[in-house]
């Protein structure tokens, strides 16, 4: 079952749209996890401790620590890049597709941009 983190950095008006689209989908707020001010290497451990993908805007500093968390021989259910300048839409139904055909072992260790990425993995 897939389940998602919210970074602190996320606009909260992307959890609010996604659990209103699917009441069923298990996405945790930054405040729900308490992580706002917590460095990035710890945000990753969390959400890998809770079995999350971790949904962030931080295109720089979170790729940088997700990778070096990779090369230290530690794993992550995965992150999910999102422009902060990405229409709304597209970014909820990236996440609801993601929640309802695939499995979580499927994002494992990787990182994905939304929404792109659900033209790319998700062709109609």
């Amino acid at each position: 079952m897939i389940k998602f983190q919210a970074d602190a950095d996320l606009h909260q008006r992307i959890v609010v749209a996604v659990r209103q689209r699917e009441s069923a989908i298990d996405f945790a707020s930054a405040a729900d996890s308490e992580l706002e001010g917590v460095p990035d290497p710890e945000v990753l451990e969390i959400a890998a401790n809770r079995c999350r993908i971790l949904i962030t805007h931080d295109r720089q500093t979170m790729l940088e620590h997700f990778r070096r968390r990779l090369a230290d021989g530690k794993s992550s259910p995965g992150v999910f890049l999102v422009s902060q300048f990405a229409p709304l839409g597209p970014v909820v139904e990236a996440l609801v597709m993601v929640w309802a055909v695939s499995d979580a072992v499927e994002w494992q260790n990787q990182v994905h941009h939304l929404p792109s990425m659900s033209r790319h993995v998700f062709a109609r």
